[in-house]
């Protein structure tokens, strides 16, 4: 009887456990929507003055876009119906304001605000808070301190670096050269600039161009760009616990550890070289000061070091920033000169003169193809390697024509649609390099161009990058002729940089004495 009567307890017991835990989870989820339906009301609220697409309570504006490589062309529509900016929503309880027009651009780009936490947050994970995502005094101090890694005095020996990189790729095209058949750019071209990379800025000389697609830094950085672009476009994946325990979460892990892996051997390698003062000397005769020197020297007005971490973060940085971004443009470059064989031939006329039978590119040879340099810089302007950048207003904004957004708001730069906004630019899908004849561009806001950003926020790297495609070009053309392949039109996807969903393909054939 007394058994019995414990067992009713208990089960009364359990029974009111189970209804408060039900209970609870209950006023949660209420809690939880309540939060949502009232910031969504305020991001209502404060954007009235900025019209955009009409969202999907539950999608926003992201189930327009359907993955199909027209995402691009869509952004770029809605800005000829809503000038200078729009907003749009992604999920039920995000809205970033987008300007387009170089006037907001300026307001927006000249002002120090910070990375935007929801979309670049999730990149903390693989590349830390290096230059890309720190903010504040922690930024100024690493910006100034990484400085002097960009001089030309440094940027000089590259030259010669680029070039042979370039030339192992190019090596590797000469069974492509005599087939006529297309084939694939983006792969060769990101082996190719991480081989760059690696040599130049850390001294490292890899066999990742004979690797191939077995590369597995490659393979990795191909895995986090794609799932950190997923996350951040994937309402529910901005959870973390959601993320983490998903199928994506277990491969974004897993690419982290090999992409870390891999610079922390490049650093191990390093403090190995420079273990004692004598070494360090010899070392240093023998090559040239790199941007790793740079890092592991470098120290503050108080003479304080940058930490384990500090280089680690800037180093997993600048190997991301430093060949998937120029990957990006020197693909979609080649591709263009293809697609206009009389730019092309123009620009291998100008290449040969300027090398004069030379068979590579020095550093005095860069200023002498000025339109071989309009010709990239108009395939930057179509295609801009990173087609946006967002920043969170840590103080009201008002732009040009009156209307302010306040604090808290993201704003996104869209580099791709000021590139193609029919208000700036005549006939702007048409490519056309006399645009950057010097004469052309002191007519246009220097905010009009803007594929390295702009501001004190700009890309620290940028005459770095611009150094390799004029070498890369250059040493392309004068062995090559470029074709397009009509069957492969690039259908552009906007992830971390700008990427195609079906490749990026040309056919080439070898210039007369290159047999």
């Amino acid at each position: 009887m007394v058994l019995s009567e414990v067992q009713v307890a208990l089960a009364s017991n359990l029974g009111w456990s189970k209804l408060f835990v039900a209970t609870l989870g209950l006023v949660l989820v209420v809690y939880k929507l309540a939060a949502l339906v009232l910031k969504r009301k305020h991001l209502i609220r404060h954007t009235k003055a900025f019209p955009g697409p009409p969202p999907h309570f539950l999608f926003g504006n992201v189930h327009e876009f359907k993955g199909d490589g027209t995402e691009m062309d869509r952004m770029v529509a809605w800005g000829k119906q809503y000038p200078y900016a729009y907003t749009m929503w992604l999920g039920p309880s995000f809205c970033a304001l987008n300007v387009h027009h170089p006037d907001f651009m300026k307001t927006l780009l000249s002002s120090s605000e910070p990375k935007d936490e929801m979309r670049y947050g999730f990149l903390e994970s693989w590349i830390g808070k290096g230059l890309l995502l720190s903010e504040g005094k922690r930024w100024f101090r690493h910006r100034r301190l990484l400085t002097p890694g960009f001089h030309y005095d440094i940027l000089k020996p590259y030259i010669k670096l680029t070039a042979e990189s370039t030339e192992v790729m190019l090596d590797k095209w000469q069974k492509y050269a005599h087939t006529g058949k297309s084939f694939e750019l983006f792969e060769h071209v990101s082996l190719m600039t991480l081989d760059t990379i690696l040599k130049c800025a850390f001294n490292c000389r890899s066999n990742c161009q004979t690797e191939g697609s077995t590369n597995a830094y490659i393979k990795a950085v191909y895995e986090l760009s794609f799932l950190s672009s997923k996350r951040s476009r994937t309402f529910f994946y901005h959870n973390d616990l959601i993320f983490n325990l998903s199928p994506h979460g277990f491969r974004y892990r897993n690419a982290c550890k090999v992409a870390h892996s891999h610079t922390e051997e490049v650093i191990r390698k390093r403090r190995e070289a420079l273990k004692d003062d004598t070494k360090k000397q010899s070392t240093q005769s023998k090559r040239h000061l790199d941007f790793l020197d740079i890092l592991l020297s470098a120290k503050d007005e108080h003479q304080h070091s940058l930490s384990d971490a500090d280089i680690r973060a800037e180093v997993d940085t600048f190997m991301f920033e430093g060949h998937d971004t120029t990957a990006s443009g020197l693909s979609f470059i080649l591709y263009s000169l293809a697609c206009h064989p009389e730019h092309q031939n123009k620009c291998r006329d100008e290449i040969l003169t300027a090398l004069e039978g030379k068979d590579t590119m020095e550093w005095d040879d860069l200023s002498k193809i000025p339109y071989t340099t309009m010709c990239i810089k108009e395939s930057l302007r179509l295609y801009p390697p990173v087609p946006g950048i967002s920043r969170t207003l840590t103080k009201p904004m008002t732009f040009v024509d009156g209307r302010t957004l306040p604090a808290g708001f993201v704003v996104t730069a869209a580099i791709y649609s000021v590139h193609r906004n029919e208000t700036v630019w005549e006939n702007p899908n048409e490519f056309n390099p006399l645009r950057f004849l010097p004469e052309n561009v002191s007519k246009r806001s220097p905010h009009a161009f803007v594929p390295f950003a702009a501001g004190p926020r700009n890309c620290i790297g940028q005459n770095f990058a611009m150094n390799e495609l004029k070498v890369a070009v250059a040493l392309t053309l004068k062995r090559y002729q470029l074709m397009a392949d009509p069957t492969f039109k690039p259908k552009i996807l906007p992830r971390l940089v700008l990427r195609s969903l079906n490749g990026i393909h040309i056919r080439i054939k070898p210039v007369d004495g290159n047999q």
